[in-house]
């Protein structure tokens, strides 16, 4: 069964919470039909036989293919060979990548305000997932305030108070080449003192390969720990599923760089590399905790592992 918003902000789940669950899957699976066929085709020729060293090797393929990635196909053959798998391959794969996923996170936000940091590279979706997350917030009660710390990309800012404007939500803004960490602080410190829940700030796409303006977000980052204990309490990073396994490079260098607290994968329905974010699980233990499935408001979704693990390998 989808999660709902509610179990993902860490709200009561009531039945009135159900309608919202109604199509979410079937909008999951149809997003990753690219990734799907990539990983059944190459399974579909002959039925799995555990004892047969070619059945072993023709999944290792297909989860190569699918951008699962090296390591996290090991580990997802060693499962499989310890449970000693003698047919029902695809119940078996699911249950496997549902565990690796394991247990359902949800955002922080028991303070108040709580600050939410979203970083990633350039064209990944940031700006659009800030400005549906927050209308998600402001539906389930939440009041927020959102930060334009972006102060390099022509229009950034505008963009970003639009999405704000629909949400209902406050905004923050500051002068195009701006110092990004002061536009954080003058965030969190409004936050503060109109006595919002919640507080996101949006900040420049960069390369991760870019040192400079790394160490521009490890500074952004320090300012707001000066402001608030513990914040910011959400660093999430916005990874793009058509970058396949670049993804998990950029993964791997906002984790060291900012602390990264949870992934939101983007544009899955265009991809065909939705296992990238079993690879984030395996190598770096990040959790998924949003994923974009289309363009619309509803179609950012609360990550559900069964539902993403069936979508993705269940013909």
């Amino acid at each position: 069964m989808s999660r709902t918003w509610a179990e993902l902000l860490g709200d009561e789940v009531t039945e009135a919470d159900e309608p919202e669950r109604t199509g979410v899957f079937a909008r999951v699976r149809e997003s990753l039909a690219k990734s799907r066929r990539a990983l059944t085709e190459q399974l579909a020729s002959a039925a799995f036989d555990s004892s047969d060293a070619a059945a072993w090797e023709r999944l290792e393929e297909a989860l190569i293919r699918s951008d699962v990635g090296v390591p996290a196909t090991a580990e997802i053959v060693r499962r499989l060979e310890v449970r000693g798998v003698a047919g029902g391959l695809e119940d078996a794969l699911v249950e496997e990548v549902e565990d690796i996923f394991g247990v359902a996170p949800t955002l922080e936000l028991a303070s108040r305000p709580s600050v939410i940091l979203v970083v990633g590279v350039n064209g990944t979706g940031k700006t659009t997932t800030i400005g549906k997350l927050a209308q998600k917030l402001r539906e389930h009660g939440r009041s927020v305030l959102v930060g334009a710390a972006d102060t390099f990309r022509a229009a950034a800012e505008e963009q970003l108070e639009i999405w704000a404007d629909r949400a209902g939500a406050d905004f923050v803004g500051a002068p195009r080449g701006a110092d990004p960490a002061a536009v954080a602080f003058d965030t969190v410190e409004a936050a503060r003192a109109r006595g919002h829940d919640v507080a996101i700030i949006d900040t420049a796409g960069r390369l991760h390969t870019q040192t400079n303006l790394m160490a521009e977000l490890e500074k952004v980052r320090r300012v707001i720990a000066t402001r608030i204990e513990g914040a910011p309490h959400e660093t999430l990073l916005v990874v793009d599923a058509t970058t396949g396994q670049n993804g998990l490079q950029q993964a791997r260098l906002f984790g060291d760089a900012v602390g990264v607290t949870g992934v939101a994968l983007t544009k899955l329905d265009g991809s065909a590399r939705g296992g990238v974010a079993i690879a984030i699980a395996v190598e770096l233990g990040l959790p998924m905790k949003l994923v974009g499935v289309g363009e619309g408001v509803d179609d950012l979704r609360p990550f559900d592992a069964h539902d993403y693990a069936r979508a993705l390998i269940t013909a």
